[in-house]
């Protein structure tokens, strides 16, 4: 019982800081950086290994604590056949969709400004954080459903 609570919390914690962390770049840092507001590649660097961290290491806790999760709530047949299952299922998608997203986007703008430019990896890159970001707010929705138990109102 307290590993569930002490998984699920940890789970939507690390969820949380992940998905916030690509909101942020792709809505603040990447915009700004694309209209020129910054004069060299330095904080751009920072922020962009930062969030490569902060993606992998949450990457790793999602991973460790949902699949904590799903080997104590689910079987391999109420994976498939339960609602709450095929949205655990749709949560790992999004997990990859998402670590897949941000591992391209962040590797777009780097090499980017490995070159000491800063607009064009920054409107190159852009896209790519949108979709993230649309993705990091399904894995929060999903979540959410799940947490909620929605599959008992059906």
């Amino acid at each position: 019982m307290v590993d569930t609570v002490v998984a699920r919390t940890t789970h939507l914690v690390f969820a949380s800081i992940w998905a916030g962390s690509v909101f942020y770049v792709a809505l603040v840092i990447l915009p700004l950086a694309r209209d020129g507001a910054f004069n060299t590649t330095k904080p751009l660097e920072s922020i962009s290994g930062q969030l490569t961290t902060i993606s992998r290491v949450s990457a790793l806790a999602l991973l460790l604590t949902g699949g904590h999760m799903a080997g104590t709530i689910y079987t391999s047949e109420t994976l498939f056949s339960t609602l709450n299952g095929q949205l655990v299922l749709a949560m790992v998608a999004l997990w990859l969709a998402l670590t897949a997203l941000v591992e391209i986007g962040a590797k777009r703008f780097e090499s980017g400004l490995n070159g000491k430019k800063l607009r064009e990896p920054a409107h190159r890159a852009l896209p790519i954080f949108q979709a993230a970001t649309v993705v990091a707010i399904g894995l929060l929705v999903v979540a959410g459903l799940i947490t909620t138990n929605v599959g008992r109102l059906f």
